[in-house]
């Protein structure tokens, strides 16, 4: 698909997530996206086995031998005349931070959906994250190349356990062995499936009339009458798609393929430039208005991620901000709203791990820069440094793991390592007022396994990670007088974490519960809000 955008550049921009449970092929279909749309020319061979199990956006290490993503990443393509910025990110639960955190730079999100499971678990927490920031969702039911679930109870499943009007856009005809292809509604065509061969790059299906006679050498007398019951049935059945509610967060347009042998995804893509968002105005506080409006003059945008080592030769360290408004150009002066000022000097075009200088970006964009410790994940930076977006909060961990450092001489590197691990959001870090020793926080075992991985790698650290005793954290508010004497009465369970802030170590949840009740000038919080 081509076509010739005309109009602001910054209205040219769709940023978009993908989500999904684990296993559902998100990665797979991240990868052929890209080869449809020409952005690579080899596949990563994702299901090979050993080293050759990578896809373009999975750089780590872990991530390679796993075959897995456990860190977003930003791909920026171009298709269809607008330029598109894909927030890839992490499908295993254990990184839902990391996963709400990009959401927060998506003006929309696609959700893959295995057609033999239908609605999973993980789906359904990623999508009332979008629904908290009205986040348009278009569904790609994935794997019809296998045994799948029946159509309708496919998207009875949408709208039942998501509270989404699901809009079938396609009707498919079998799965498994039997799956021949996909009925385009809004056209009246048939899309042909084909195998390709191992290694082909993606090319556009045949298409033939579903009501001609061409369709019958594709289909037999039975496939053809259950695919035009169904077609019908979709129609006068089934919501009509409506582009307004789809934008509200309402309803969801429904696609079909196999991300795995390429089908589809050609189809996702025309579907993304016809009717995904482009950049909308950003709340905002501290500015001439209470939005952010990317056709606006002043530069601003705000950091959802920060990355450290990904070039492991540089030590570097890189903030991922979500341009909101204004045209950037590089070399320009920027503050935070904290008053910090850096010269964005080597801004950077992400594609995975691989960049290039970027010379300018709109609202809409996200780029890199570099910086030394100065950004941290909720940072608002801008020309005048007086606007704020809406902060990002840390939620209260539900692992805690004592970091126990092989060699005691090593302490100053560790406290280094955890902290930059820390700020980046892959753990949290908390330290104890008596003893100072070092607990990380994570919402499950994969984020300690990723937090000893990198030590080892990127700082040459040999390091356990114990469990703790203690259950949970929680921060705490209040009165300086108050905070002083529960202080006093839990000198062993008080730390602070990265950024100061007092925390309770909790030994279990009935600990929080009974200290609400005898503390109640206390407050006990299971977030904290990032200044932003």
């Amino acid at each position: 698909m081509s076509s010739t955008f005309t109009g602001p550049e910054w209205a040219r921009r769709r940023t978009y997530a993908i989500i999904s449970h684990p296993d559902a092929g998100k990665t797979t279909l991240t990868e052929n996206i890209l080869l449809s749309a020409g952005a690579i020319r080899l596949a990563g061979q994702v299901a090979a086995r050993g080293e050759n199990r990578r896809t373009q956006s999975d750089w780590m290490k872990i991530e390679r031998e796993r075959g897995i993503s456990v860190s977003a990443s930003v791909m920026t393509y171009e298709y269809g005349g607008l330029l598109f910025n894909l927030l890839d990110t992490p499908g295993h639960e254990d990184f839902s931070e990391d996963t709400y955190r990009t959401l927060t730079a998506a003006d929309s999100a696609i959700m893959v959906l295995d057609a033999a499971k239908g609605v999973e678990p993980r789906t359904l927490k990623l999508v009332e994250v979008c629904r908290l920031r009205d986040i348009p969702i278009l569904t790609f039911i994935n794997k019809l190349d296998r045994e799948a679930m029946e159509t309708s109870e496919l998207l009875d499943d949408i709208q039942d356990k998501l509270a989404l009007d699901a809009a079938p856009m396609q009707w498919p005809a079998g799965s498994g062995q039997r799956f021949k292809g996909v009925a385009d509604l809004a056209r009246d065509e048939f899309v042909v499936y084909r195998r390709p061969a191992d290694g082909a790059m993606p090319e556009r299906s045949e298409r033939v009339p579903l009501g001609g006679d061409e369709i019958a050498r594709h289909l037999d007398p039975t496939e053809l009458a259950e695919l035009r019951e169904g077609a019908e049935l979709a129609r006068e059945v089934c919501p009509t798609f409506d582009p307004q509610s789809y934008r509200e967060g309402h309803m969801t347009p429904v696609y079909f393929g196999s991300a795995l042998r390429q089908f589809g995804v050609h189809q996702l893509l025309d579907a993304l430039v016809e009717v995904a968002p482009g950049p909308e105005p950003q709340p905002a506080t501290g500015g001439p208005a209470e939005t952010l409006d990317p056709g606006g003059k002043e530069v601003a945008g705000f950091v959802f991620k920060v990355q450290a080592n990904m070039d492991p030769n540089h030590r570097d360290r890189v903030a991922f901000m979500r341009l909101c408004s204004g045209q950037f150009k590089r070399g320009m002066k920027l503050k935070t709203d904290s008053g910090k000022q850096l010269t964005v000097s080597s801004p950077i075009m992400f594609f995975a791990q691989d960049r290039e200088l970027a010379d300018e970006a709109f609202a809409g964009d996200v780029i890199g820069v570099p910086n030394h410790g100065v950004l941290r994940v909720g940072d608002t930076l801008s020309e005048s440094g007086k606007w704020r977006v809406a902060g990002i909060p840390n939620f209260a961990p539900e692992m805690l793991r004592r970091a126990r450092l092989k060699d005691p001489l090593k302490a100053k590197h560790l406290k280094k390592a955890l902290e930059s691990l820390a700020e980046e959001g892959v753990t949290q870090l908390f330290r104890l007022q008596v003893g100072g020793d070092f607990v990380v926080g994570a919402v499950g075992a994969l984020q300690i396994d990723v937090m000893a991985e990198r030590v080892a790698a990127e700082y040459g650290l040999e390091v356990t990670f114990e469990p703790a005793p203690y259950d949970t954290a929680r921060w705490i508010t209040g009165a300086d007088d108050k905070i002083e004497a529960f202080i006093d009465r839990h000198k062993t369970a008080i730390a602070e974490d990265i950024d100061g802030a007092l925390v309770f170590m909790a030994k279990s949840a009935w600990e929080v519960n009974y200290s609400q009740e005898k503390w109640p000038d206390i407050e006990f919080h299971r977030a904290k809000e990032r200044r932003a």
